[in-house]
């Protein structure tokens, strides 16, 4: 029994699977350490059998002659699509990254900055706050169905960014630019009405100072402040559902317009 096989076919099949590959290995939220390996590379390639004919045709077609000759071709384009979905990955975990950010805003205004660890799962030292949203921002991502979104935002991106075709680095560094900024922007936002009320704590306590100069501020901060945190991280955390769909979308635009 002979079997053939369109080399074009395969070339590009695995093209686009080294490329979604190196993207669920960045972007959350694949990218921590307690989703195996196995399973990624399982959703890449599942992803690159379905995508591969779409990708190869918006390529204007895969010849399939770098894979035949074996050629060090092939080897560079392998290696333009892993830095393609690194690059994505990246641009991705840059926006979601301001959930954890805005943690770690609440964990130094409020004190829980000296409680901070290591996280196996991340691989990143946090406190608790920091790691608290961190975890709730991934739980959210599944219950909503935001991995599928980003999932579908990579696959869209074979349209906007073809293969074989590298970053458009003008767009590439806007939008690395524009997203460090809206990580802060963005972050200030979620834990702002927290730190208004843990700012307007230290000036009280500054000011009792200067009314009881005998009254330690600093032991009476410390808990003032833990108790403030505490009671009042609901208003910052409550609005983490909506902060987390705002951010998929975001997710998906950079995803489009990283070649544009």
């Amino acid at each position: 029994m002979n079997l053939s096989f369109d080399l074009g076919m395969v070339e590009s099949t695995m093209l686009a699977g080294v490329r979604l590959v190196a993207f669920l290995f960045v972007s959350p939220p694949f990218h921590v350490k307690a989703f195996p390996s196995q399973v990624k590379v399982a959703i890449a390639l599942g992803f690159a059998l379905v995508v591969g004919p779409r990708a190869a045709e918006v390529a204007g077609g895969v010849p399939g002659t770098m894979l035949a000759s074996g050629s060090m071709q092939f080897v560079g384009a392998l290696v333009l699509e892993a830095v393609v979905g690194l690059g994505l990955g990246f641009l991705v975990r840059l926006v979601f990254s301001a959930v954890q950010a805005a943690g770690s805003i609440i964990d130094i205004f409020g004190g829980f900055q000296l409680a901070s660890g290591f996280d196996p799962l991340s691989q990143t030292q946090g406190a608790v706050f920091s790691k608290f949203y961190d975890f709730t921002a991934l739980a959210l991502l599944f219950a909503s169905d935001g991995h599928q979104l980003v999932l579908g935002g990579l696959v869209r991106s074979f349209d906007a960014l073809p293969l074989g075709n590298g970053f458009n680095t003008e767009a590439l560094s806007h939008l690395m630019t524009q997203g460090l900024a809206e990580l802060m922007l963005s972050a200030l936002q979620i834990a702002g009405p927290l730190i208004v009320v843990l700012f307007l704590a230290d000036v009280g306590l500054g000011l009792l100072t200067r009314v009881a100069p005998a009254l330690n501020a600093f032991a009476l901060g410390f808990p003032l402040k833990i108790m403030l945190t505490l009671s009042l991280g609901s208003i910052a955390y409550l609005t983490l559902p909506q902060v987390i769909g705002s951010l998929t979308e975001r997710a998906v635009s950079v995803l489009m317009g990283a070649s544009t």
